[in-house]
């Protein structure tokens, strides 16, 4: 059974950093990307970041370019995100993604989520 378990989120000044952080489990971890999103009140889930099955290729989306940062420990099977110069506007819910594939088929698993708040 997959299981995506996220931890690492809290309250945070404007400015200052968190890191996040995905433990899985279920799955062969080396054999997938894995990718985090966030959910803010009233909006959309959005794509934040994504990172290949050995970790050679990243992805972001523009507004945290250089200042969220994905990686993976392949041996300990985790996924975090350090996140910097955070702003109010990335308050949300963020979740821990991944989609494994089963017979041909790709089937998509999310975290329950964890609260990252930015605020003074």
């Amino acid at each position: 059974q997959v299981q995506l378990v996220e931890s690492g989120g809290g309250l945070v000044q404007p400015g200052g950093s968190l890191r996040l952080s995905c433990a899985a489990s279920g799955f062969t971890f080396n054999n997938y990307a894995m990718s985090w999103y966030r959910q803010a009140p009233g909006k959309e889930r959005e794509f934040i970041a994504s990172i290949s099955n050995f970790g050679d290729r990243t992805n972001y989306k523009d507004s945290v370019k250089g200042r969220f940062t994905i990686s993976r420990d392949n041996a300990k099977n985790t996924v975090d995100l350090q996140m910097g110069s955070l702003k109010p506007e990335d308050t949300a819910v963020y979740v821990c993604h991944v989609e494994v594939g089963y017979n041909s088929r790709l089937y998509p698993y999310w975290g329950q989520g964890t609260q990252v708040t930015v605020s003074s």
